[in-house]
């Protein structure tokens, strides 16, 4: 049985994901990227800042690379204790006196990343 069907140029497939990468990181991860920094708290402005977006192989990612507690931004974080990791005691400017540990009741999320990934767009 012979078969018949639709031959397609090689390269389609490269210009086809070559679109599909310039529309998610041009269209689509500006947008979200936009809207996160938008939405996110600016403290210091730091976390703001670093947030970024990479398209690889057909995949999006919206984030920050090198800002270590925006996950605890987002995410918020259980009550846990601080210990000195350096020195024997804590200090700060305001503090008492140096102490050994601190109890600290944990953070409220404040989502930053999922209501600009969720936010409705119209094409």
């Amino acid at each position: 049985m012979a078969q018949s069907g639709v031959r397609l140029d090689p390269s389609a497939r490269a210009h086809v994901d070559a679109a599909i990468n310039d529309w998610l990181e041009n269209t689509i991860g500006d947008a979200i990227l936009g809207d996160a920094q938008n939405y996110v708290h600016k403290r210091s402005g730091r976390l703001h800042d670093s947030l970024r977006r990479e398209v690889h192989d057909k995949v999006l990612r919206v984030g920050s690379l090198d800002c270590n507690y925006a996950t605890d931004v987002e995410m918020g974080t259980a009550p846990h204790v601080i210990l000195p990791r350096n020195k024997k005691a804590l200090s700060w400017p305001g503090a008492d006196h140096p102490v050994a540990r601190v109890n600290h009741p944990g953070t409220a999320p404040a989502p930053y990343l999922r209501p600009a990934l969720f936010q409705r767009r119209t094409p």
